[in-house]
């Protein structure tokens, strides 16, 4: 089974804040599997750390206001034709992210509130037809 993988769930620090979200569960889960890491914003060579981003009527702005659509869908860009000859059955993705959230992401507001939705990967992989789960589904 070859499994495509938020890389801050696997203990890269690549995170906005330089942090990561190292998930041990999802770790026990790859133990037997391909796993093809990857990081959108690491593609794309945003900086480490930047400013927050969250998702704002569908566009992506940053927390001093600034629409960086632009930067984070060229992201996607880049990370799909990355994958776009493997053969992958699955990706496991980081909850919440403006980029890999699966199943709910920020409002938006930048208070820490959620709503229901995906990130601009997530949308773009389950448009293209990959299974996506979230990362704290394990």
């Amino acid at each position: 089974m070859k499994v495509l993988v938020s890389s801050c769930v696997m203990g890269k620090n690549c995170k906005y804040n330089g942090g990561n979200n190292y998930n041990p569960k999802v770790m026990e889960f790859l133990r037997d599997k391909d796993v093809i890491e990857i990081c959108p914003e690491l593609l794309a060579n945003l900086p480490i750390p930047r400013p927050s981003a969250e998702l704002v009527d569908g566009v992506v702005m940053n927390i001093n206001g600034e629409n960086v659509d632009k930067e984070y869908r060229h992201a996607v860009e880049i990370s799909m034709k990355e994958i776009e000859h493997m053969d992958i059955d699955l990706a496991i993705l980081q909850s919440r992210s403006p980029t890999c959230g699966v199943n709910q992401v920020y409002d938006g507001s930048f208070t820490g509130k959620l709503v229901k939705g995906q990130g601009v990967f997530a949308q773009e992989l389950i448009r293209a037809g990959y299974k996506v789960i979230d990362s704290e589904d394990f």
